[in-house]
């Protein structure tokens, strides 16, 4: 048996329940959490010392998976958020440093964002002042690179122009706390270094051609060409999840082969991402610890519902073409990834998933926002699931109905009608989603599950389905 502790993101459900329903799975696989209470949300930091603790007392595992925003600085939001000095976050890496001294025996894989630049005026998980200069900033990062990349006059005169928009203390305390983070990331590099960490990966998200960030990230990409397993990843929530799978597969040399939808596609690049489809597939597999190859040799296929043109997003109103090919099921094992859409489903293709029989074969479904979010998510599963010996077959029903409620049922369908009404009771929301739920028991076959459907951030971004 593998054990296998992870410390998440925050308590959201896609951090904290989808990786032990991942884990769930594979009968031979151990998963150990700290208790949900000790993790952050939107308005609450993570128990950063109930973390240390729980780190300390830890039973011996073979793989440790961390995420050193929540470690370092309580979350993936507070590591925007925190003003907390940098010789502060320091002492956190220090005593980070001296437990994983004591837990040589094991390995440990550690992922670190690179703290996004949103081109929006919402600051709901930025700093405050994001909600008036979140776009002048986002444009402040972009020119400014723009111009030391190009010697863009255009780019330098933009500069100029928002240092006379953006007040002096604002800049000042953003470019501060990104100065901050960006040394506190280069500190990880050490660990890894030092033999403490044998896995390391820097997240990137919300990008752009240019920014700080796309700086930062070109920074440690450079490191990262000289380091084995060091990684910087186009994606951020599904992080874990890879690891996850990495963990599992450690030593198995799982194939998987893409399959597209839409082969002459597969250079576009997805919303949210800086990287091709065909990128984003390959690297995804990769960095999960399989290999990339044909169907001839696969294990598995990777059946990826792309888009043409352009991904569309349905609760932002951005249409794309939907699917509209045959839709032939693989003689191998195989797992959808629905990347046709930036957070929801593509009803037609559902549509005609639900009209084939439940096949043994069949080792998943995920749609679930960002392409990296939902490739991540689809290739932990199904690795999972492949690597068993005597899978559990019940907790793959559990999994498959929640993302089908999630990915396809809310997401695709009945977000948007909902935010746009404002409804949040229960016994409402469930009138909804159950001619879905009759359609998804149908096809996974399953008896009469007890759902219940909540808003675990008091927000309609996420919806949390308990089966």
């Amino acid at each position: 048996m593998k054990r296998i502790a992870l410390i998440p993101i925050d308590n959201r459900p896609v951090c904290y329940t989808l990786p032990q329903m991942t884990a769930d799975l594979n009968p031979d696989i151990k998963l150990y959490m700290p208790s949900r209470n000790l993790l952050g949300s939107l308005v609450k930091n993570a128990n950063i010392d109930g973390l240390f603790d729980w780190l300390e007392e830890l039973p011996q595992t073979d793989y440790i998976i961390i995420s050193a925003d929540t470690l370092i600085y309580g979350g993936l939001i507070p590591s925007r958020r925190s003003d907390a000095p940098k010789e502060e976050i320091e002492k956190r890496i220090l005593k980070l440093r001296n437990i994983l001294l004591k837990k040589s025996d094991c390995k440990v894989f550690l992922f670190s964002s690179i703290m996004r630049i949103s081109n929006n005026n919402f600051n709901e998980e930025e700093k405050e002042y994001w909600s008036e200069y979140g776009t002048k900033l986002f444009a402040y990062s972009y020119n400014f690179h723009r111009f030391e990349a190009e010697g863009s006059i255009e780019a330098k005169n933009e500069v100029n122009k928002l240092i006379n928009e953006i007040p002096q203390e604002i800049l000042i305390d953003w470019l501060e706390t990104r100065e901050r983070n960006f040394e506190i990331n280069k500190m990880y590099l050490d660990l890894y270094d030092n033999k403490l960490i044998s896995t390391l990966i820097y997240s990137k998200d919300d990008c752009a051609k240019y920014g700080f960030n796309i700086k930062e990230a070109n920074y440690f990409e450079l490191k990262a060409e000289k380091k084995k397993n060091v990684f910087v990843k186009t994606g951020a929530d599904e992080i874990p999840l890879t690891l996850l799978a990495r963990c599992i597969s450690d030593g198995n040399n799982i194939k998987i082969a893409p399959v597209y939808t839409n082969p002459g596609e597969i250079n576009l690049i997805s919303n949210y991402e800086d990287i091709s489809v065909k990128n984003s597939v390959e690297s995804q597999i990769l960095t999960a610890g399989a290999k990339v190859t044909t169907p001839e040799d696969a294990d598995m296929i990777l059946y990826v519902n792309n888009f043409k043109s352009k991904q569309g997003e349905l609760v932002m109103n951005i249409s794309t073409e939907e699917f509209s090919e045959k839709f032939s099921l693989p003689e191998k094992p195989y797992f959808i990834a629905d990347i046709r859409n930036a957070n929801g489903a593509d009803n037609k293709f559902i549509n005609e998933l639900l009209k084939t029989d439940f096949s043994p074969l069949f080792k998943g479904y995920a749609g679930w926002n960002t392409t990296g979010n939902t490739l991540g998510s689809a290739i932990s599963a199904a690795i999972s699931f492949f690597d068993a010996k005597a899978p559990d077959k019940e907790a793959f029903k559990k999994l498959q109905t929640v993302r089908l409620l999630d990915d396809w049922a809310y997401q695709a369908n009945i977000r948007k009608i909902i935010k746009e009404k404002n409804i949040t009771g229960e016994k409402e929301i469930k009138e909804f989603f159950k001619p879905f739920e009759e359609k998804i028991k149908k096809f996974l076959n399953t008896e009469n599950p007890e759902i219940f459907y909540v808003f675990p951030w008091n927000r309609f971004f996420e919806i949390e389905i308990k089966v």
